[in-house]
């Protein structure tokens, strides 16, 4: 999941005349075209490779490449000192809750203070808790509690993080949709190479050594961000007098006030809960037993070509209307549970899962550029954090429900109702015409 003028021929913006909302969104131009114009010449209007562009780009792969690797690390580790996957789960849990708990907050103080310095914060905090927690697996001194902590603590860092992404994206490059599709390329070739050089890793070494790597990816993109040259956005004329929790009221109205926004969250909730949480459990206790590990493992490297291959169509597939077109890629993603639901054979999964894969990536990067462009620079980290909590939010309570559903209907029944919501939600987007109707900034 990481949006609001509508350009459309009468230049109303789409929910700004809601009358339940306490005032309409703020008419200051998106960030994207507003700091292309201010900054002298940071992002430069020809070029997505710039010397900002490539810092950017390397901190957040490198990043991405890390955190690739932490599952395999985390799993191998606490297994080897007897804990059971459900103790793994619960460490996983505990920094999902905090992440998605705490980054409506992150986007508060991203939008108050310094966004870039939140996020170099952030990485160095992950730095010192990845070093202990490598620090615990090599001297073996591994207890679940510590590492629970260490795992909340990264669920924070990452809540600060997260909102300040949004806000960057357009300071650094003008072509923000080319932007968020290299990013996203890099996104799904992390998925593929971090697993594996995780479990080479591992094999060679221990669980501790893919720690000491997780943290010095932390600590490469704090040094990237650092390099950054950003010009000064313009300050906040209502910081002196606002407080946090007015703050926090602001983001909160000004995402109301936006009906294309909360209509997509309101209606990605559902998906997260009933497709997109579901998928993972219930596959792998299908494919698994039937097929072995191997055929599971190659089903998630299609799924994660085929998002490399969507961003990279979002590249060049660029519509008029973002979130229509992103819509009606959203359909394709109903083949992902379907084809193992059905008991496809693998070679097919594949197939059904690599196209599943071109329609996520192309909505994901559709929906995250309307978001940076539409939405104005002094509320983008707040806004942006809002709709990051109400998606991810969602992906644990799924996941949680997956295990009771299969064991009432049964796994395929559950797997096959998934994709009978992935076609209804990508049917829902298209009927409210706030989604439908987005037009792009130029």
């Amino acid at each position: 999941m990481s949006s609001s003028p509508s350009r459309g021929a009468a230049g109303r913006q789409p929910g700004a005349a809601r009358p339940d909302a306490a005032r309409p969104p703020r008419s200051a131009r998106p960030l994207g075209a507003a700091t292309a114009a201010r900054n002298g010449g940071l992002p430069d209007p020809g070029r997505l490779w710039s010397a900002n562009f490539r810092l950017y780009f390397t901190a957040r792969s490198v990043a991405m490449l890390g955190d690739t690797m932490l599952p395999v690390a985390l799993s191998a580790g606490l297994l080897s000192y007897g804990y059971s996957a459900g103790d793994i789960g619960l460490v996983m849990a505990a920094s999902t809750a905090c992440f998605a708990g705490l980054v409506v907050f992150g986007g508060v103080f991203a939008d108050r203070f310094n966004a870039r310095a939140m996020m170099i914060g952030a990485d160095l905090v992950r730095v010192c808790s990845q070093s202990l927690a490598a620090y615990l697996f090599l001297t073996h001194r591994v207890r679940l509690w510590e590492v629970a902590v260490i795992a909340v603590v990264n669920g924070t860092a990452a809540a600060m993080f997260q909102p300040g992404v949004a806000s960057t994206v357009p300071r650094v490059a003008a072509d923000v949709q080319g932007a968020n599709a290299v990013t996203r390329t890099a996104e799904s070739t992390a998925g593929l190479l971090g697993p594996a050089f995780a479990g080479v890793l591992i094999g060679l070494t221990s669980p501790g050594a893919v720690f000491v790597v997780h943290a010095s990816t932390y600590a490469t993109s704090a040094a990237c961000l650092v390099l950054l040259r950003l010009a000064p956005l313009p300050p906040r004329v209502s910081r002196a007098v606002s407080t946090f929790r007015t703050d926090l009221a602001e983001g909160w109205r000004e995402f109301r006030a936006r009906t294309w926004m909360w209509s997509v969250i309101v209606v990605w909730m559902v998906y997260m809960v009933c497709m997109v949480g579901p998928f993972t459990p219930l596959a792998a206790g299908q494919l698994i037993p039937a097929h072995g590990a191997g055929a599971y493992g190659l089903v998630n490297s299609a799924l994660g070509g085929g998002t490399a291959a969507g961003a990279l169509l979002a590249m060049r597939l660029r519509a008029r209307r973002p979130l229509r077109a992103g819509s009606f890629a959203v359909f394709a993603t109903c083949l992902m549970p379907l084809s193992v639901g059905l008991a496809l054979p693998v070679p097919a999964v594949c197939g059904c899962v690599f196209v599943a894969g071109v329609g996520s990536a192309y909505w994901g990067v559709n929906w995250a550029t309307s978001v940076q462009t539409q939405v104005p620079g002094d509320i983008l980290n707040r806004i942006h954090a809002y709709e990051v909590a109400g998606s991810v939010a969602m992906v644990p309570v799924g996941q949680a429900l997956a295990g009771p559903a299969a064991a009432a209907f049964g796994a395929s029944h559950v797997l096959l109702a998934g994709s009978a919501v992935a076609v209804t939600v990508a049917t829902t987007l298209l009927c409210v015409p706030a989604i439908r109707d987005l037009r792009r900034v130029p």
